[in-house]
């Protein structure tokens, strides 16, 4: 199979200026916080706003972050796209730029497709992209996109391009997905959609998580993720759960970007791109007032 990344990944939530344009310098200074906790950087998911994001602003953000020193090879930019021809144009830039992998997406607009015609499109995409320094990881979401990766079109992908397909991020919400994954595929690179069961996911196999608190709780998850056999690893997996439950009462995008903008004092932070919208100031308070009950505090950076 092909060369894996593993460890814990934030989607990393994308700064908007007052002016709706994304801002490159606060996604940068935020990737160098991430990374300072040694997290690495799923840019454009589901929490980044990354389908309300051009193909073009992508290209121009990878460019941007690669440019400043950020590590390509600690990136997994999402590249799905629901037109080939933007899903190879992302696919051939993450890889021209040495970026640890893809994360895909399927075309999720036209929900009858089926395993023939989703392996139609990724052949089609891995064949036109012609480069081997591609991985792909297959982002299996579908409570959101309506659209997924079914067991045995897993299988018939990694077996048409083993050294491509790399491995997927699970935001199934099911366990037993996950588990039969695991169990069928043993050293591929599954990445549960979250945090909240991450210590008896790594120790049945996952390679890691790709979870949207990552954002403000990277320390923690990291630090479970590394302690996931300890004998305390279940105290650990309460304290991270905590803080996910506290955001989970919100919009999960407006709360992660309130909690920043506060820690920075930076209220251009809170800036989403419609049909999106910021956390209303009441509901703020009530989770910075939800936070501090269950003693969190957004880390500084790392050493």
């Amino acid at each position: 199979m092909a060369n894996q990344l593993s460890g814990v990944f934030a989607p990393v939530v994308t700064p908007f200026r007052d002016d709706g344009a994304a801002d490159a310098d606060r996604l940068i200074a935020h990737c160098r916080w991430l990374l300072s906790h040694e997290c690495g950087l799923a840019v454009f998911g589901t929490n980044s706003e990354g389908n309300s994001l051009s193909v073009a602003e992508k290209i121009d953000l990878i460019d941007a972050l690669i440019d400043a020193g950020i590590p390509p090879n600690r990136m997994m930019p999402g590249t799905g796209a629901c037109a080939l021809p933007d899903a190879v144009a992302l696919c051939a830039h993450v890889a021209k730029r040495g970026c640890g992998g893809g994360l895909a997406l399927p075309p999720f607009y036209y929900k009858d497709a089926g395993d023939d015609g989703l392996f139609a499109f990724f052949a089609s995409l891995i064949e036109a992209v012609g480069d081997e320094r591609l991985k792909l990881y297959l982002y299996h979401i579908p409570p959101v996109a309506g659209v997924g990766f079914s067991l045995d079109l897993c299988e018939r992908l990694i077996k048409a391009y083993p050294t491509v397909v790399a491995g997927t991020k699970d935001s199934s919400r099911d366990d037993d997905n996950t588990r039969a994954m695991l169990e069928r595929f043993p050293g591929w690179g599954v990445f549960p959609g979250n945090e909240t069961d991450l210590a008896a996911m790594v120790r049945h196999g996952a390679v890691g998580t790709i979870s949207a608190t990552c954002n403000v709780n990277a320390p923690a998850i990291v630090d479970l993720y590394k302690h996931a056999a300890a004998d305390d690893a279940a105290d650990r997996q309460a304290k991270v759960n905590a803080v996910r439950t506290a955001f989970s009462r919100y919009p999960m995008i407006a709360a992660m970007k309130a909690v920043i903008a506060k820690a920075h004092d930076d209220p251009v932070w809170r800036n989403l791109r419609p049909p999106l919208l910021p956390l209303p100031d009441d509901q703020s308070a009530a989770l910075h007032a939800d936070l501090e009950a269950i003693g969190y505090t957004f880390a500084p950076a790392g050493s």
